[in-house]
């Protein structure tokens, strides 16, 4: 209660020199109902109400009523709404929710009726500090967090007191995150201020959430730093709830002769300060301490405290009322969404209106474009069929380009698989000359009577006859490898051993440049992951993927050694990982890379950074298609100076 109080007063603009100050109320009265627009006078008897609700809230309230009267009178809606404020807690602190709920939801009115936007985020943080203690969490966010959006466009400290009280809700909701961080923004902000009442407040509701947390050590920092700060500003509202958190947190651990001590310290202050809630608090914890450790006596004194609390809070009289209020308000709140509902309407007849002359002068507009419209649908129709006639023969020479490419990619492919397919050839035909050679020597074998011998010159032949015909399937396999290249796709996936397919091209790229340069060698890294198996793919197309990123790369650590023949090194890497659902392939080079300036217009028909006549600009094109078409992705890490590495995902699943 002592936080509400201090927060209007902050707030409200009442000037502090005078806080603590005797004043002669008597004569204040006196001045006000001589000169009833003195507001001066009117001001000062609020800040004196604002001294005494500590101690004697119903002489508080008789001031502030007799100040809504003069003002009411002299037409002075501003300090009205302060007034009301001032009484609503007047009537809280008495433990009126009912009449101050009405109070409050005047004051709303006139703020609203002013624009005065930092009054109306005074009275929503209110209503919601209300709605916090009459437990109905979710409403009091509903005016607490429209608030705080009031309060973050403006200057000073006065936002900390919202953002507290949004802790506070979520904190009862049990929501401890969101809690925790309203918290500790409030915490944060007032870190630099010289706040202590405040302090207390967010202190001991961060020791509150800690213990949520099962933190209990952290809890308890808490809580006693607000003990602390508390009796340092005599701050006896924020020590009861402190002292009432600490017993909790005993109780919880079975600590019951602690819970005892501290809990009857909070019931202690509560009595001092009144406040009716917080003995109503304090004695419920003391009925459940008392009852752990078996002293009825104790049980039922403070059994019958928290009857007369509740019945002096929650009685049903002021429970009716409270319904009756909130029943009013929620009316009153529909009245204006009508209200809203029909000024909307009635803007938008108005707008209606509005479109059909906009509409109207358009269509006359229009009508008399269409003659000329009509008048140029000639000429573009003329100029359509010489587009027309262009992009044809654009198509056409961009299917021929393709064309050349593939057949480019061919013939690198053809260089290649010429060196590759000549290596089985030789094994074949060496094999073939030495079967012959042990063919004549088993004879003679034989023919001496050395079966033994000459049945070891016999599998010595079959031997080779298997090599001969592994080596006759290894050409077979090369030469059917370049006619699937050299076809057109089927666009039909098969089961693909990835890694087999990635070393094939590799070799053919490397021996087809070394076929047009004799003296290029360079250094291939591979690092195939065996666990990959077989990946359904079209292999044609992954092929000439495969291919031209070969090609790119030899090409490129051919450039640079020409540029450095003593100290640089060839070197192309190829590596496959599977990762999650996909298939990594990593072609990388240490060549000089791709300028920063080109890297993202690579993939781009038609664009290369070869020299003119040594490439279409359709490799990487093509390439980025087909891997799009597999449903993966191709992409490009380069650092200029340094090489270059090409990743291909595929998806496995």
């Amino acid at each position: 209660m002592k936080f509400v109080l201090l927060f209007i007063g902050l707030v409200g603009g009442i000037t502090t020199g005078i806080y603590g100050q005797k004043k002669n109320i008597d004569s204040l009265i006196n001045r006000v109902e001589k000169y009833p627009n003195d507001t001066v006078a009117l001001k000062h008897i609020l800040q004196y109400s604002f001294e005494v609700a500590f101690y004697d809230p119903a002489a508080a309230l008789r001031l502030n009523l007799k100040v809504i009267d003069v003002t009411r009178q002299m037409h002075y809606p501003e300090i009205e709404a302060e007034a009301l404020n001032f009484c609503a807690e007047d009537y809280h602190y008495l433990g009126n929710y009912a009449d101050a709920l009405k109070m409050q939801f005047e004051a709303l009115q006139i703020n609203r009726q002013l624009k005065d936007l930092a009054g109306e985020g005074v009275t929503l943080g209110l209503i919601g500090i209300l709605y916090n203690e009459l437990a109905e969490y979710r409403q009091a966010l509903g005016y607490l967090i429209p608030a705080d959006s009031i309060y973050q466009g403006i200057p000073g400290i006065y936002g900390c007191f919202v953002l507290a009280n949004i802790g506070d809700a979520y904190d009862s909701l049990h929501m401890t995150d969101s809690a925790l961080y309203y918290i500790r923004e409030s915490y944060y902000k007032l870190a630099d201020k010289d706040q202590m009442h405040l302090l207390s407040f967010v202190l001991w509701h961060m020791g509150s959430i800690y213990a949520q947390f099962g933190k209990n050590d952290s809890a308890l920092y808490f809580y006693n730093r607000a003990v602390s700060n508390s009796r340092k500003s005599d701050d006896r509202l924020d020590l009861g709830m402190s002292l009432n958190k600490i017993a909790k947190l005993y109780s919880t651990r079975s600590m019951y002769d602690s819970g005892i001590y501290y809990a009857q310290l909070a019931f202690t202050t509560a009595q001092s300060i009144p406040s009716k809630l917080h003995i109503l608090n304090a004695s419920n914890l003391l009925v459940t301490l008392y009852d752990k450790v078996h002293k009825p006596d104790s049980v039922l004194y403070y059994l019958q405290t928290v009857q007369a609390m509740k019945d002096s809070l929650y009685g049903p009289d002021k429970f009716h009322k409270l319904q009756v209020l909130l029943l009013d308000e929620q009316q009153r709140q529909n009245l204006v969404r009508q209200q809203e509902q029909e000024f909307r309407n009635r803007i938008k007849y108005i707008l209606l209106i509005a479109a059909l002359v906009v509409f109207s002068l358009i269509a006359f507009i229009l009508l008399r474009a269409y003659r000329l419209k009509q008048k140029a649908n000639n000429l573009l129709q003329q100029q359509k069929i010489k587009i027309e006639a262009t992009l044809t023969e654009l198509r056409s020479t961009q299917s021929q380009l393709i064309q050349s490419e593939k057949m480019a990619s061919l013939g690198e492919l053809t260089a290649g698989i010429a060196h590759e397919i000549q290596n089985p050839l030789n094994f074949m035909n060496n094999f073939s000359e030495v079967n012959v050679e042990l063919i004549e020597d088993m004879r003679e074998e034989f023919k001496a009577g050395n079966q033994k011998e000459g049945l070891t010159i016999a599998d010595n032949i079959a031997e080779n006859e298997r090599k001969i015909n592994h080596h006759g399937k290894r050409a077979d396999a090369i030469v059917k490898g370049m006619l699937q290249h050299s076809r057109s796709s089927t666009g039909v996936k098969e089961p693909t051993d990835i890694n087999a397919l990635a070393d094939e091209y590799l070799k053919l790229s490397y021996h087809g440049l070394r076929a047009r340069e004799k003296l290029f060698n360079a250094t291939m890294k591979t690092d195939y992951d065996r666990s990959i198996g077989n990946v359904d793919v079209i292999p044609q197309d992954i092929g000439r993927v495969l291919l031209n990123l070969y090609n790119n790369a030899f090409y490129a650590v051919s450039e640079k050694k020409k540029q450095q023949p003593e100290s640089y090194e060839p070197a192309v890497s190829v590596s496959t990982l599977k990762t999650g659902n996909n298939v990594e392939i990593r072609i990388g080079d240490n060549g000089n890379g791709i300028p920063q300036k080109v890297k993202d217009k690579i993939f781009q028909p038609f664009f290369t950074t070869k020299p003119a006549g040594q490439g279409t600009g359709l490799g990487l094109s093509m390439s980025y298609d087909i891997i799009r078409a597999h449903g993966g992705e191709l992409k490009v890490e380069s650092k200029e100076g340094e090489g270059a590495e090409f990743v291909i995902l595929i998806p496995v699943a």
